[in-house]
C-alpha cells in the first residue's frame, strides 16, 4: 500500500498513513481534527534502483572525519 503524508489543519502535526488510494483522509491522531494530504512519499525501490538511492543518501551525510573537523586559517574545506 502507498504511504501518504498528512498535515493536521488544527494542530499542524505532520504524519504518515499507509492506505489504499481510495481511502478517505484520516483524522489527526493527536487532536482528532481533519487532516489534508500534502505529499505522496517516494515509492519503494528494489534492486539496482535501491542501491543508487542508498548511495545518494549516504553521499549527503557528513563523513566521520568532518564531524570533529576544526577549521583553521586556509583549511580550504568550504564548510566555514
Amino acid at each position: 500500500m502507498p504511504v501518504y503524508d498528512y498535515l493536521c489543519t488544527q494542530c499542524k502535526l505532520q504524519f504518515e498513513v499507509h492506505h489504499s488510494i481510495n481511502a478517505p483522509s484520516p483524522d489527526c491522531s493527536a487532536c482528532g481534527s481533519t487532516a489534508e494530504k500534502v505529499i505522496l512519499s517516494a515509492p519503494a525501490m528494489h534492486g539496482n534502483m535501491a542501491r543508487g538511492r542508498d548511495l545518494a543518501v549516504r553521499s549527503l551525510q557528513p563523513k566521520a572525519d568532518q564531524v570533529n573537523h576544526v577549521h583553521a586559517a586556509g583549511c580550504g574545506c568550504k564548510h566555514h
